[in-house]
């Protein structure tokens, strides 16, 4: 007689892989971006870590929209997130600049990869929690895994833009490996652009920004994806005022009413 979880595993319809499948190959591409590195090639590398984070943005939707969400998947996302954004921006900025500095640029590069180990521990135990905080649909604890590794890749991704041989000075690279670690286990709140309301009057504007967004990203991709890291930056002290607010709004007794996916957050890194 078979195991029941043999069966089951067994029975697994190919539709429910689906979603583990991009998480394999977001942990693969993430991976891959280390030998673009060590062969020298930065723009490969940086592009790998990048379209790494697109795969892991679609990871969970997928799973939601299939049904195929499983303790599993969550555990193989953490792992795949560790791996994309904890270790190959540490080691792909390493090779790019902080060797120079050595024993000091490597224990640079592992400060970053335990910040993230953290920060995905500290995820994985408050997404069992039964009661989670009212904001937790709306904002994160901290900036997210992708974010932080795009942010420690700034000084990588300006210099590949503009070539300034200030850009590949290891203080700038150390600086903002540092940032983007303390960003990450920080108490921060910052904003989940997963649960942006969009009003129907500016959804048609929002879709052609989208797509000049992207058009920029083929025809000037370092500059472009620079600016929407440093955008990205401005963005945080704007969701501390934006949390400030919101708890302000909920615990107003006027306002006994909070919308419903207030009362349903979903899950975030």
């Amino acid at each position: 007689m078979s195991h029941p979880k043999t069966r089951r595993f067994q029975n697994l319809s190919f539709q429910r892989l689906i979603p583990n499948l991009a998480t394999v190959m977001a942990m693969c591409v993430g991976l891959t971006s280390i030998r673009f590195a060590l062969q020298g090639n930065f723009q490969l590398a940086t592009s790998a870590i990048f379209i790494a984070g697109i795969l892991d943005a679609m990871d969970g939707r997928l799973a939601r929209l299939l049904g195929a969400e499983s303790e599993f998947g969550a555990e193989l996302d953490s792992l795949s997130d560790f791996v994309s954004f904890g270790v190959a921006p540490a080691l792909v900025i390493y090779i790019f600049s902080l060797n120079h500095w050595q024993g000091i640029g490597w224990g640079t590069c592992l400060f970053f990869s335990v910040c993230m180990g953290l920060r995905l521990a500290r995820f994985n135990i408050s997404s069992r929690q039964p009661e989670r905080p009212i904001w937790s649909g709306r904002f994160f604890t901290g900036v997210p895994a992708p974010a932080a590794a795009m942010v420690a890749l700034f000084p990588l991704t300006l210099s590949l833009a503009f070539d300034w041989p200030l850009l590949q000075n290891p203080a700038l690279s150390t600086f903002f490996v540092i940032l983007a670690g303390f960003l990450m286990v920080s108490r921060l709140p910052t904003l989940s652009f997963k649960t942006v309301s969009i009003p129907r009057t500016l959804l048609l504007p929002v879709l052609v920004i989208f797509g000049l967004t992207i058009a920029a990203l083929f025809s000037a991709p370092w500059e472009t994806l620079s600016l929407i890291t440093f955008a990205y930056l401005l963005t945080i002290p704007v969701s501390f005022v934006a949390f400030r607010k919101f708890l302000s709004s909920y615990n107003n007794p006027l306002e006994e009413e909070a919308p419903s996916e207030e009362k349903n957050p979903t899950s975030q890194k």
